[in-house]
């Protein structure tokens, strides 16, 4: 028998209990402090979840990846921020072992460099690296167009300059 494999998100909000539309809003509370690619979680054992969650992809730029059924009881499911895409970078910038703000200051320098439209991959190690690609992206006006936890730590970001 096949095992089936789920994404590990990167944060869970359990709503067991929550009427609807509770689940929904915390839901998206959380969404919007995740980063392009990465997973979230939600357990709810609210029956209109279900359908909710099954018409949100047309209104907005999540992805329902999978549900299933808990042992304790509610559904889980594992929604992933952004549409699914893959970025092919014009440059990659290999920061691991370099500490905040190391990492945004070399990405600035090698984006300076870059044309409109053209992508950077930033591949960090640094702890705080995903609050500070956050911060800077919404703070210069660049596009984070996609994100993804390469291993335990680790990130790659792909920054769109624009």
């Amino acid at each position: 028998m096949a095992r089936t494999t789920y994404p590990k998100p990167h944060v869970t909000l359990d709503m067991t209990g929550a009427a609807c539309p509770g689940p929904m809003l915390g839901a998206k509370r959380v969404l919007d402090e995740l980063l392009a690619g990465e997973v979230m979680l939600l357990i709810s054992d609210c029956p209109a979840t279900k359908d909710d969650l099954l018409s949100w992809p047309k209104y907005a730029e999540v992805r329902i990846l999978k549900t299933r059924k808990l042992p304790q009881g509610g559904t889980g499911y594992y929604i992933r921020k952004g549409k699914a895409q893959r970025v092919s970078p014009n440059a990659v910038l290999d920061v691991r072992g370099t500490t905040c703000p190391g990492p945004i200051v070399e990405a600035k320098k090698l984006l300076n460099g870059m044309r409109k439209g053209e992508v950077l991959q930033l591949v960090s190690d640094c702890p705080g690296i995903r609050a500070d690609v956050r911060s800077w992206v919404k703070a210069t006006g660049l596009e984070l167009a996609d994100a993804r936890e390469s291993a335990s730590g680790e990130f790659r970001f792909y920054i769109r300059k624009r």
